[in-house]
Formats: C-alpha cells, structure tokens, sequence
C-alpha cells in the first residue's frame, strides 16, 4: 500500500514551508509507518511542488529513513500559467527536466518508481523510451510505470521503451467502478455507458503490470457522509463487515480492491493519522471477504442487480 501525499505541503502560494506544513508531513509520514505502510506516491504537480519539497525535508530530518521507504513520484501534467492552458507533456526532455527538479526537491539521488502521470497525444513513444533509458541507465530512476492509460496506450509505450513498465495507476474503488463493470457489461446495453477501455485490468494482468488505485477510499463515501441511497446502503453493510471482521470500515473498503485477482495497491490519500491508522489492517491482513461477500459489497454499491 501507498501514502498519497498530495494533501502535503500546505496551501499552494502560501510562501515558504513552514513549522506546521513540516509537523503535519511528519505526523502524516509515522502513521503511514506504524500501519506498516513504507511506500509513499508524489507527484511534481503536487501542491506546485510543496508536496515533493516537504517529503524531502521529513527525508532530511530522518536520515536513515531513504534506505526504509520507497518513493514514487510522477511527471507529465503542466498546470495552467498565466495564458498557457494546462496541458500535458511527455517529450523526452520534459521528463528529464522535471525528473532533475523532483530530485532536487526530495533532495534524493534517485526515484524508486517514475510515473508517467497523464497520456499526451503529441508525445513521440521512441523520445520517451530514450528518455526513460536514459534515467535509468544513469541510476537517476530504478524503475518506470504510468497513471491513467489504457492497456492499448502502455502496450504502445512499451513497443519503443527499453525499460519495463511496472505499474498503472487508475481511479479503483468501490464507487469508481468502471475498470470492473466495463468486463461485466459486455454485450449488455450499459456497456457503452462505462467509459473504461475493456481490457485494461487484462493487460496489466497478463504482463505483470501492478494496478494501484488513486482514491481508494472513495472521499469517504462509506466511511462518512453518503450522497445517495446505494452510498448509504453499502456504508451500513461496510460496518457491518468491519464490526464482525474486527476491523475497521476503511479496511473493508480497501479489502474490497485487495480480493481482486488483480492484487490491486491502494494509494490512500488521507494525511490524518487517525484515518491512515484506520488503514491498518489492510496492510497486515490478508483481504478477508468471501466471494459471496465481495459480490455483496459490489451489488449494494451499485445500487441494481448484475445483468
């Protein structure tokens, strides 16, 4: 399991870091650590760079930490300035540029995992498998992966990439529930309704490629406050799991992605202490639901029967 730390850093143009910014990252950094989570997921973009820039100062306070952790970061999204749009941009140089920026922030020699963060259309595959060669031949990055594309896209990516790509990170949760409804539906009227790209879980699964789920959690549809009758439905079943598993609702929920074949990694995003501690059992325990249990969980959530 991961740490999101995109909440981290404080606010975006409040200045410089400050003594609460840092003591909000170190609490939110030793719970991960006491639930036994060790591997924490950035992104340049992140707060503008706060978010790297406050890691790397917990990494600074606690030498010893670097050789315990791991960390992962991404690159690739351009957030909007002044008349330029937001955009994206994976050219070669750009990544090599904003990996040296995120080194340098983190204040780290080297990025465990490097996430290419959003698909851009203009890229060309063969300058970004030389980029991606590039960094890790250096030793600057150890192993390379992407976030929201398609089975179509990384088999592509990979075809001019001399490095394997690792990992995908995708929207996953109990409310998130396209990747799995899109293999279900088939040759159902809802199937054009889903919006995911059949047979991404399928690529990633035959090719080794980890799936972490970015808001697992679900903002907390099911552990707090429900928008709707289904949410609401599944939150009482949720604790009444937790109550007889003698966990908590948020494991149940992350539990849920863990029993699927697909082995899914949780990015869990909160910086509380108390809902990261909450997280626990997920991280020591085996994921346990029965398959009739899991259903359960799908079917209440999604408020209608299968097809």
């Amino acid at each position: 399991m991961f740490l999101g730390c995109m909440r981290l850093g404080g606010e975006v143009g409040s200045g410089p870091l400050d003594a609460a910014d840092i003591e909000a990252a170190e609490a939110a950094v030793g719970a991960a650590l006491e639930a036994g989570i060790t591997a924490f997921d950035l992104a340049d973009i992140y707060r503008r760079g706060r978010s790297e820039l406050v890691f790397g100062e917990v990494l600074r306070r606690a030498p010893d930490l670097r050789g315990r952790i791991t960390v992962q970061t991404k690159c690739g999204i351009r957030l909007a300035e002044g008349d330029q749009p937001g955009h994206y941009d994976l050219r070669g140089a750009s990544i090599l540029r904003r990996v040296e920026e995120s080194l340098e922030r983190l204040g780290v020699d080297s990025i465990d995992t490097l996430l290419l963060h959003r698909p851009d259309p203009l890229a060309d595959p063969a300058d970004i498998g030389a980029a991606l060669g590039s960094l890790h031949r250096q030793g600057l990055v150890r192993s390379f992966g992407v976030s929201n594309m398609s089975g179509a896209q990384i088999a592509h990516l990979q075809a001019h990439t001399p490095v394997p790509l690792v990992a995908n990170q995708l929207q996953m949760s109990l409310r998130r529930r396209d990747w799995l409804e899109a293999g279900v539906l088939v040759n159902t009227a809802e199937s054009a309704g889903t919006g995911f790209p059949l047979g991404t879980v399928e690529h990633c699964l035959a090719n080794g490629i980890q799936l972490q789920a970015w808001e697992p959690l679900a903002q907390g549809r099911y552990t707090g406050l429900q928008e709707t009758p289904a949410e609401t439905a599944a939150a009482r079943l949720i604790a009444e799991l937790a109550r007889v598993k003698e966990t908590t609702p948020e494991t149940i929920v992350l539990w849920w992605l863990q029993r699927h074949p697909a082995r899914i990694v949780p990015v869990v995003g909160s910086t509380r202490p108390a809902r990261i501690a909450a997280c626990g059992d997920a991280v020591r325990r085996a994921p346990d639901l029965t398959h009739e249990e899991w259903y359960r969980l799908w079917v209440t959530a999604r408020g209608a029967a299968l097809p």
